[in-house]
């Protein structure tokens, strides 16, 4: 649905961003992702047409967004970080204009507004002036226009920037259910929403791509192997001598536990082997019971600081390179 291919947006001397590559597939959420001033707002003002690039090109279904603007734009709804609402008009009157704005026809116009205000819950306050809204409904009259017409492509900006905790699961839930009918892109500064609600993430640091992967895959890859966390009822040594009996283990490491008389490891395997169950009977015939196992791959968190630390500035990496990286740094420890 968006191909980008090698942007770049200069302001004078300060590049905000270098030469980004990557593309967005149908109906799934994507999540957007980078510090501050990493430039992910300035990307989707370009793919929303709404400032040129320097450079490059962005496809929206096929369509050049800076030589066929009126098709491309057609295809997005985008909801900024800060509404473009007009704070005299009532919710109501404020999505009539937006909808004609769009081009709806007039025959559709009001059975569609009544359609986005029922998905985003705001047919309680349409006849309030927007000025005495609260934030988060604010919130939700700026998705509704971003809904209007039922675009292909919605575009979110930090959508829940400002609603309450209950707010904000609600329009977690309506972002999931609007993955099943549009390509969703999401912006969000809430990593455990990235997790919840997105199919794929994209990571950009000081305008470069530096992530692109499903958030399982990059916590997985990042972690550097299949790893375990356990912690086991024994003496070290007897445990070690079990454990050494499984096979496509590669690495024990032992950590001080805080459970009296247990031991705390981390254990590396090789491959995608699920060895759970050799673990366990190996374990339970050497008597030392298992208190605790759990999969120790990195959380969204970890990935993210690690991926935009300032020890990885000179190393970017996309997709698999990042495995590759990591085997690099083992074979030259």
């Amino acid at each position: 649905m968006i191909e980008v291919r090698n942007l770049v947006k200069k302001y004078g001397d300060h590049v905000a961003v270098d030469h980004l590559n990557f593309t967005v597939e149908k109906g799934k959420i994507y999540g957007f992702l980078g510090p501050n001033g990493a430039g992910k707002t300035t990307t989707m003002n370009m793919i929303t047409g709404y400032i040129a690039s320097t450079e490059g090109d962005i496809l929206i279904d096929g369509h050049n967004i800076l030589e066929e603007p009126e098709a491309a734009k057609k295809k997005i709804g985008y909801l900024p970080e800060l509404p473009p609402l007009y704070q005299d008009m009532t919710a109501k009157e404020y999505l009539e204009f937006a909808a004609e704005l769009k081009g709806i026809p007039k025959e559709k116009r009001q059975g569609n507004i009544n359609g986005v205000m029922s998905t985003t819950k705001i047919q309680n306050v349409k006849n309030r002036l927007i000025k005495n809204l609260s934030k988060g409904y604010k919130q939700r009259v700026g998705l509704a226009q971003a809904l209007l017409g039922y675009p292909e492509i919605i575009i979110l900006d930090e959508p829940t920037v400002g609603l309450d905790p209950k707010q904000i699961i609600e329009i977690r839930d309506l972002i999931k259910s609007l993955g099943k009918n549009h390509t969703v892109i999401l912006s969000s500064h809430i990593l455990s929403e990235v997790s919840a609600v997105c199919d794929y993430v994209l990571i950009i640091d000081k305008g470069k791509l530096v992530a692109s992967d499903s958030p399982e895959n990059l916590s997985r890859v990042m972690s550097g192997a299949n790893s375990l966390e356990i912690t086991v009822k024994g003496k070290e040594g007897e445990i070690r001598k079990a454990l050494d009996l499984v096979e496509n283990i590669e690495d024990v490491v032992y950590h001080n536990s805080i459970v009296p008389g247990a031991c705390d490891f981390t254990v590396k395997i090789s491959g995608d082997v699920d060895m759970r169950e050799n673990i366990f009977f190996a374990l339970a015939e050497a008597k030392c019971p298992i208190l605790k196992m759990q999969s120790s791959n990195m959380s969204l968190e970890e990935v993210f600081l690690k991926l935009t630390d300032d020890r990885n500035q000179t190393g970017r990496l996309t997709g698999s390179e990042i495995f590759e990286d990591e085997k690099e740094e083992e074979g030259e420890e």
